[in-house]
């Protein structure tokens, strides 16, 4: 079988082992491939790993010999699903794989919005506490948790371990999902409205859907606290970035803090590029050392009960 990833780099910077992989046919690997290269470089595969490498149906009727997709991450929107279905080709996902890693992400982001720590050590570094009369000082608000509400929309595994997170700070948790039904101990269930007025965190963990895209707009964080942060570890085009950015200008939203754009990597213009208190990290939260190893164990497993005749994961 002759395995091609065309964009294995995230996954494997270098610092995880191909070998399971290459254990299970000839693998050929491309740290990155550009849409003209992809065809050419694709067309001799029986199976196909991709990450963010976009399969739409014009590209997969150039792929006679593909029979299996393994889409190296949960999200399979870069798959033509209907036109896999047509030409029977097996697509596969790997679930709950970054959970515990998103959720670490979610508080570290929130984290150094209500106390700033790195720009406390780059003072430090400055000299700004060598040459201080005190023995402490800040350069911005420090915001306790305890007792504040986190607002969670979405309550997917990521969202429950959030969650847990948050109540271990000593925080106040409300949900909105989907399923109103099974409340569970520790969370409030609330329509959406109520959440983003009475959080003082709300964090997304939802797909990006055509009911969610843009769904944060002018309309909602209106709605919200001005001291209220965002935080977004999920899908960027959950978020209408030129409201949002807006708001944190105006002074209406005391700060976000984002993994992801609607874009990435991100036009120069984005608007959050520029906002005032708006924290970005380059969609990283999936991309600890340890979610990355349990990735590639169940990118391998998926492709080993495929060849097997028995797929697992399929969606």
């Amino acid at each position: 079988m002759t395995i091609v990833y065309p964009d294995a780099y995230t996954l494997n910077p270098g610092d995880l082992d191909w070998q399971p992989l290459q254990a299970l046919g000839t693998v050929v690997l491309y740290d990155r491939t550009s849409p003209d290269e992809l065809v050419d470089r694709l067309k001799e595969a029986d199976a196909v790993l991709v990450n963010k490498v976009k399969l739409n149906r014009e590209t997969l009727a150039q792929l006679p010999k593909l029979r299996y997709i393994g889409v190296t991450a949960t999200g399979y929107d870069i798959i033509d699903m209907e036109a896999a279905r047509e030409r029977n080709i097996i697509v596969t996902n790997v679930k709950g794989y970054s959970s515990d890693s998103v959720a670490q992400l979610t508080f570290a982001l929130l984290l150094e919005l209500v106390l700033h720590v790195g720009r406390h050590s780059e003072s430090v570094h400055a000299g700004d506490w060598a040459n201080s009369a005190d023995f402490s000082y800040t350069k911005s608000p420090l915001i306790e948790l305890a007792g504040k509400t986190l607002g969670l929309v979405g309550y997917g595994d990521i969202g429950r371990k959030v969650a847990a997170i948050g109540r271990a700070f000593g925080m106040n948790v409300l949900v909105n999902r989907r399923n109103t039904a099974n409340g569970e101990e520790g969370i409030t269930l609330v329509d959406r409205k109520h959440l983003f007025a009475q959080s003082d965190v709300v964090s997304l963990h939802l797909p990006a859907t055509p009911d969610t895209i843009g769904f944060v707009d002018a309309d909602l964080l209106a709605l919200m606290k001005p001291t209220a942060y965002l935080i977004n570890t999920s899908r960027g085009t959950l978020l209408n970035e030129i409201d949002v950015a807006q708001a944190l200008n105006a002074g209406k939203l005391a700060g976000a803090g984002l993994d992801v754009l609607s874009v990435e990597p991100p036009k120069t213009d984005n608007p959050l590029l520029t906002a005032q208190n708006c924290v970005l990290t380059p969609h990283i939260a999936w991309a600890s050392y340890e979610a990355r190893v349990r990735l590639m164990q169940g990118v391998v497993a998926n492709l080993k009960a495929f060849q097997n005749g028995t797929p697992i994961n399929a969606v």
